[in-house]
C-alpha cells in the first residue's frame, strides 16, 4: 500500500473519533461569525452567545462573563477575539447543510434550519477534520518532494504527528477549534511556497493569498510568510534581479492584504476599530517574555507536553548537518527558513499574558508549526531507519502515539489538573489511572459521550 493510500485508511478510521459539539469559548466565537452572518446578516453576537450559554449556564458561566456581560465600549457590541477565517473555510459545507435543511423544511419536514441544530455542528466538525487531513497530505508530499524523505519514514512521520500531538484532540475531540483549519492553511502556504519558488509574479500573487487565508485563519499564522519573503529577498540579491524581486513581492503583499481585509472589516464592525480587540492587544508583550517558559516550562511548555516534538525539533538540526555533507544545499535553504518560522512562533507565543494556555489540551498554539516538525521528524526517522530495525522504530514511534492518547484520557476524565502538567501525578497516572479508566472510557465516547462529559466534570 502506498504511504497516501495508507493515510486515506488512516483518515477513514478516525472519522468516528469526531465529536460534533461546541462547548468551549473559542469554539462558539468561531462558529457565531459563520452563523450570525449568514442568518442575521449581521456580526452581533449577542443571540448566538445566548443560545450556547442557555444551554450549559453552569459550564458556561466564565463564558458569560467574558462575552456575554462585556461590551467592546465602541459599538456596544459582545467581544470576540477570533478571527472570521475559520468560519470562511467552515461556510461551503455549513452553507450547503442549511441550503438541505431549507429545502426538507419546505418540503414538509419537522427539521430546524435555525444554524444551530445538529446538522451544522457536523458539518463545520468534519470540515475541520478535512482540512486538517488534506494539510497532512500537503506536508506528506512535501516531505517526498523537496526533503527528499523516502518510504516509509514520509508516511510514519505523517502519521505519528497526527496521533502523538495534540492535533489528535483538536481534530477528533474538539474539532470546533481553529487548529484543525490553521494547519491546513500554514501547510498551504509552505506548499505553495516550496513549488513556486522559481514560478513568476502570478505564483508569488497565489502564495501571498495563501498567506493571507492563513492569517485570516489566526492572525499569528501570518508570521508564516517569513519563509517566502526572506526567501525572495536572498534569491533576488543572489541573482540582482531588482525589478522581478520587487515585482513578486509585491504581488505577494498585494494579495496578502487583499484576502485579509475581510478581516479589518469585521474588526471595525465588532471593534470600532481596524484592529483586533483592546483587550487583546493589551496583553501582548512584544519582547517576548515567556520564549523559553514556553518550551520548557514543565507545567505548560511545549516539549513537556509533547517530547515527541523535542526529538522533532532536534531532528531538525540533524537534517542541516546532513545537507551540509551530502551535498544537497538546495535544501538547506528552505531548512533554515522553517526554523526561522518555528523560532516566530515561539517568540509570539512567549509575548502573550496567557503564554501558559491553562485549561487547553497541549501547546494548541504550535499546532500549525507541524509542517516545519515534519522536517525534523523525517529527518530523525529516516536516519534511525538506517540504523535499526523497522519494527523497533515503529515501536518507538507508537511510544510517542501513546504518550498523547493517554494524556487525552487523563485530561478528558480529569485525572490531571488541567491547568497545568503535575509531577509526578501525570507520569504515575500514564501507567496506572489510564490503562484502568481506557477500557470505559473508549465505550464511553463511542456510545455516550455525553455521559462521559457528566462524568468527568
Amino acid at each position: 500500500m502506498s504511504g497516501r493510500r495508507a493515510l486515506v485508511v488512516l483518515f477513514v478510521l478516525t472519522l468516528p473519533l469526531i465529536s460534533p459539539r461546541l462547548r468551549g469559548a473559542d469554539e462558539i466565537e468561531y462558529f457565531s461569525y459563520l452563523r450570525s452572518f449568514v442568518l442575521d446578516g449581521d456580526l452581533d453576537f449577542e443571540n448566538e452567545y445566548r443560545y450556547f450559554y442557555e444551554r450549559d449556564p453552569q459550564g458556561l458561566a466564565s463564558f458569560k462573563a467574558t462575552f456575554l456581560d462585556r461590551r467592546e465600549a465602541l459599538t456596544g457590541r459582545p467581544i470576540n477575539f477570533a478571527p472570521l477565517g475559520t468560519a470562511l473555510l467552515w461556510s461551503p459545507p455549513y452553507l450547503l447543510v442549511h441550503g438541505g435543511l431549507l429545502a426538507a423544511h419546505g418540503l414538509g419536514a419537522d427539521v430546524a434550519a435555525d444554524g444551530f441544530s445538529a446538522p451544522y455542528a457536523v458539518s463545520v466538525s468534519v470540515a475541520s477534520a478535512l482540512y486538517a487531513f488534506v494539510g497532512l497530505l500537503l506536508i506528506h508530499d512535501g516531505l517526498r518532494r523537496w526533503a527528499g524523505t523516502p518510504e516509509p519514514a514520509a508516511t510514519w512521520t505523517v502519521a505519528t504527528l497526527w496521533l502523538g500531538t495534540p492535533l489528535l484532540y483538536y481534530v477528533s475531540v474538539a474539532p470546533g477549534f481553529s487548529h484543525a483549519c490553521s494547519l491546513f492553511a500554514v501547510s498551504l502556504l509552505l506548499w505553495l511556497w516550496l513549488n513556486g519558488r522559481e514560478g513568476g509574479v502570478a505564483n508569488w500573487a497565489l502564495l501571498g493569498a495563501a498567506g493571507g487565508l492563513a492569517g485570516l485563519v489566526r492572525e499569528q499564522d501570518v508570521l508564516f510568510l517569513a519563509a517566502p519573503g526572506l526567501d525572495l529577498l536572498w534569491r533576488t540579491r543572489a541573482r540582482r534581479d531588482w525589478t522581478g524581486g520587487a515585482a513578486r513581492a509585491a504581488a505577494m503583499g498585494v494579495t496578502a492584504l487583499l484576502v485579509f481585509v475581510p478581516q479589518l472589516w469585521a474588526y471595525r464592525a465588532i471593534n470600532g476599530t481596524y484592529g483586533p480587540s483592546r483587550l487583546v492587544a493589551r496583553k501582548m508583550t512584544y519582547t517576548s517574555p515567556h520564549f523559553f517558559e514556553v518550551l520548557l516550562d514543565p507545567g505548560h511548555g511545549l516539549f513537556v507536553w509533547c517530547p515527541l516534538l523535542l526529538l522533532a525539533t532536534a531532528g531538525l538540526w540533524l537534517a542541516w548537518k546532513q545537507r551540509s555533507t551530502d551535498g544537497a544545499p538546495a535544501t538547506r535553504g528552505p531548512l533554515l527558513l522553517l526554523a526561522t518560522c518555528l523560532l516566530l512562533q515561539v517568540w509570539i507565543n512567549g509575548s502573550l499574558e496567557s503564554w501558559s494556555q491553562a485549561g487547553a489540551f497541549g501547546s494548541r498554539r504550535f499546532i500549525s508549526a507541524t509542517p516545519v516538525f515534519a522536517w525534523g521528524l523525517a529527518a530523525l526517522v529516516t536516519r534511525v531507519l538506517g540504523r535499526i530495525r523497522p519494527a523497533l522504530v515503529a515501536a518507538g514511534l507508537a511510544l510517542g502515539v501513546w504518550w498523547n492518547v493517554s494524556l487525552m484520557v487523563q485530561f478528558g476524565l480529569r485525572l490531571m489538573d488541567r491547568q497545568r502538567l503535575e509531577w509526578p501525578r501525570v507520569a504515575v497516572n500514564q501507567v496506572t489511572e489510564v490503562p484502568a479508566n481506557l477500557g470505559r472510557t473508549l465505550w464511553l465516547y463511542a456510545t455516550d459521550r455525553e455521559r462521559l462529559v457528566r462524568e468527568s466534570r
